[in-house]
């Protein structure tokens, strides 16, 4: 490869305006052979409009199936450097909280393993250490587990669990986001290293239904924190919040309230806890006014996945409320089932949620063994998934 710098005009447009750029953090590690080639690849994709990445066979560790993604470049000859370029997944601490200490020591093995290059975090959430040579894989690996690291997941497993922040910093979070990902990624070990499974399953617990960690739209299986009793309401704040100013009640908050539960006389807030979504539109507006009630758990949600075979899908209610306890037996039970379900009919790169479309809720529902409820819908009040058949409800003037 030649010392001279490489000329990327395509790439050196993304480093204008006021946003971050992933081509100037490259370029500061592109003393490396590795990044500089990866730099040269790039430039010719965007010349192009081609990707030159392509998977030429399965590379991983010993025993573990799960948790490197072979890459490997179709102009290895013109860019040899990284004609190799395999990503690792780490399994991130729960809450993605570090020590200085632990960051020093996954950058310093991967300064002497791979490229340098990293991504804090992924979609699915792990730590990603992107590019290296498969002589490199094994010596990477045993530096991560003697520092107390493991692969996180790839492939047709169930991929490493994440969660928001959760107890640790947010007062909204209606369950130990925390401890729940600890315990299932515990528990699911096999599940998680060894791909048996017709395509990816992926779990994230959201504290509160604000949802940071986007499970509703990334995950398989989404625990997003709710309650069941009365928002907690403190009306003096309401009133101070009235007379800052700073927001009008009626408008800003009764006013985009999406069921219009709630209503405001300029002295008491009402809201008609009946009616009332957990949108948390309210607690967000007057934070120090209004707060989750104090039964407090979680909404399994099912079925959310990226545009990739088929089309994107949200994920939609499958158990409406359950305390979310350990050791959580009730939940890795319902989980078992459906992974069996799965796993013995669903096709080769077909998502639960695929499956579920294709078989049916109702046909899902009785293979797993649970009821039907009314909050099994899309979105609040709209398109239900199961109906009833005729012969449920009586008309009038008739016996049930």
């Amino acid at each position: 490869m030649s010392e001279k710098k490489r000329e990327t005009p395509l790439l050196d447009e993304l480093e204008k305006g006021p946003w971050p750029s992933f081509v100037k953090e490259l370029k500061k590690e592109a003393a490396r052979p590795m990044v500089q080639d990866l730099l040269g690849q790039l430039e010719r994709s965007y010349e192009e409009k081609v990707g030159h990445w392509k998977h030429g066979g399965l590379v991983g560790v010993m025993g573990y199936g799960g948790g490197v993604i072979g890459r490997y470049s179709d102009l290895g000859e013109e860019f040899p450097a990284c004609a190799e370029f395999h990503t690792m997944r780490i399994n991130q601490p729960a809450g993605w909280f570090y020590t200085s200490t632990a960051l020093r020591t996954i950058a310093d093995i991967w300064d002497r393993h791979g490229s340098g290059v990293t991504n804090m975090h992924g979609s699915t959430g792990d730590i990603i250490l992107l590019g290296t040579k498969t002589q490199e894989l094994e010596p990477t690996f045993a530096e991560l587990t003697e520092h107390g690291f493991d692969l996180g997941g790839s492939g047709s497993d169930m991929r490493t669990p994440s969660a928001c922040v959760g107890p640790a910093r947010c007062e909204w979070a209606c369950y130990d986001t925390l401890g729940a990902v600890y315990d299932f990624t515990m528990q699911f070990q096999d599940e998680l290293h060894r791909p048996a499974f017709p395509y990816k399953y992926k779990l994230k617990f959201a504290g509160c239904p604000n949802d940071c960690v986007a499970s509703v739209a990334r995950s398989d299986m989404s625990f997003i924190g709710t309650w069941r009793d009365e928002i907690q309401v403190d009306q003096e704040q309401v009133k101070a919040y009235a007379a800052s100013g700073a927001i009008d009640v009626q408008k800003d908050v009764c006013d985009r309230c999406p069921t219009r539960c709630m209503s405001w006389d300029g002295k008491t807030l009402a809201i008609d806890d009946v009616n009332c979504v957990k949108c948390m539109h309210c607690i967000n507006a007057m934070p120090r006014a209004l707060a989750p009630g104090n039964d407090r758990g979680a909404a399994i949600l099912i079925g959310a996945k990226a545009p990739i075979v088929g089309g994107a899908l949200l994920s939609s209610v499958f158990v409406p409320f359950i305390k979310m306890e350990p050791p959580y037996e009730e939940i890795k039970e319902l989980i078992g089932r459906i992974w069996d379900i799965w796993s013995e009919h669903g096709k080769n790169r077909e998502r639960v949620g695929e499956f579920i479309q294709r078989i049916g809720l109702g046909n899902f529902l009785e293979q797993i063994g649970l009821d039907p409820v009314p909050e099994m819908i899309v979105a609040p009040r709209a398109n239900p998934y199961i109906f009833y058949q005729d012969d449920v409800f009586a008309q009038p003037g008739e016996e049930a």
